[in-house]
């Protein structure tokens, strides 16, 4: 994944058919799920957020119409599992 705003913004628009300065925050993983850019358009330009981790994969959560909700997207780059954060048991009735 060695592209930069130009590129990713050129992949919004091709293949998301979405405006890149919507204000949405667009995704982007690397073949091996082991680096992850995320773009957002603020007030005035483009925002390129990078996040490499040393070891383990990022894991996407199941995506419905290529949106992901925020806790989704919160987890998903610290590195958390959704699904298996949604299984775990927090308490047990008696």
């Amino acid at each position: 994944m060695r592209k930069s705003f130009d590129g990713l913004c050129g992949l919004v628009s091709s293949a998301m058919k979405r405006q890149a300065t919507s204000g949405e925050v667009f995704v982007f993983l690397n073949h091996s799920r082991t680096h992850m850019k995320l773009l957002h358009w603020e007030k005035g330009g483009f925002v390129l957020y990078y996040k490499r981790l040393e070891s383990g994969t990022f894991v996407a959560p199941h995506v419905k119409n290529g949106e992901l909700s925020w806790s989704d997207l919160v987890l998903m780059v610290e590195g958390i599992q959704v699904v298996k954060s949604m299984r775990k048991k927090r308490f047990s009735l008696l």
